[in-house]
């Protein structure tokens, strides 16, 4: 019998939260090193996301201003492309290269891509299954209830099925922005190997959350098996 205040899947996480922890400290520094490295180009984030937008013939999609720091995100619900102040009045490559990304992600809205769809489609879900899932098979774990381990997994299931969904979404939106840097020419040929190491670091977040929800749903599993012995 384990003690109620331990939790022996624990060691399951800590590879995957260690990558999570390095993929966080690579973008944050790659992101600071390029936004020292001023475009020739002299295109702000803003300029750029508008200019790709326009030679997609996409229109009424506004470009706002947001807080914090890599805060950068679309809204698909709302047509609003948000970009961080660093990120939307500045000409630096990797500025450059997240605004690409951004309206990236407003082509694939365009062009009605599928995983966008259904990652907007799984999003309660996901922010259900995230919240309740693990909790509720821990606590079924030391109560021995299997129904609410198993419960928890199903819900935890749908914060993984978004992970996983937002691999070839995030991959796609920056195999588009460096597509459009290029043929355009936003970014001479070695200013797109800058924001191409910014757009690879930023991807790679995504693959360690994916890898942290991942473990945690082999956790449940491993709490169900050992709730039976």
């Amino acid at each position: 019998m384990y003690p109620f205040f331990f939790d022996p899947t624990m060691i399951i996480i800590i590879p995957a939260l260690l990558i999570a922890v390095y993929a966080q400290y690579k973008v944050k520094s790659t992101f600071n090193q390029y936004s020292e490295i001023y475009s020739e180009s002299g295109l702000t984030g803003a300029e750029a996301a508008r200019k790709i937008m326009q030679n997609k013939n996409i229109k009424g999609v506004n470009i706002k201003k947001t807080s914090g720091n890599l805060t950068d995100h679309y809204d698909p619900e709302n047509k609003v492309l948000n970009l961080s102040q660093n990120v939307y009045s500045s000409s630096s490559i990797a500025a450059i290269g997240v605004a690409a990304h951004e309206a990236g992600h407003a082509l694939q809205d365009a062009e009605a891509y599928k995983p966008l769809s259904l990652r907007a489609s799984l999003v309660p879900a996901a922010n259900l299954g995230s919240s309740l899932g693990l909790p509720m098979a821990i606590f079924g774990f030391f109560i021995r209830a299997d129904f609410l381990i198993l419960t928890g997994f199903v819900l935890f299931s749908a914060a993984f099925l978004f992970h996983l969904v937002t691999l070839p979404v995030e991959f796609n939106a920056s195999n588009r922005a460096i597509a459009q840097l290029q043929t355009n020419s936003y970014l001479s040929a070695e200013e797109i190997k800058g924001a191409k190491k910014v757009l690879r670091a930023a991807a790679f977040t995504y693959v360690a959350a994916t890898l942290v929800a991942l473990a945690n749903l082999l956790r449940i599993l491993v709490l169900f098996g050992l709730g039976r012995d």
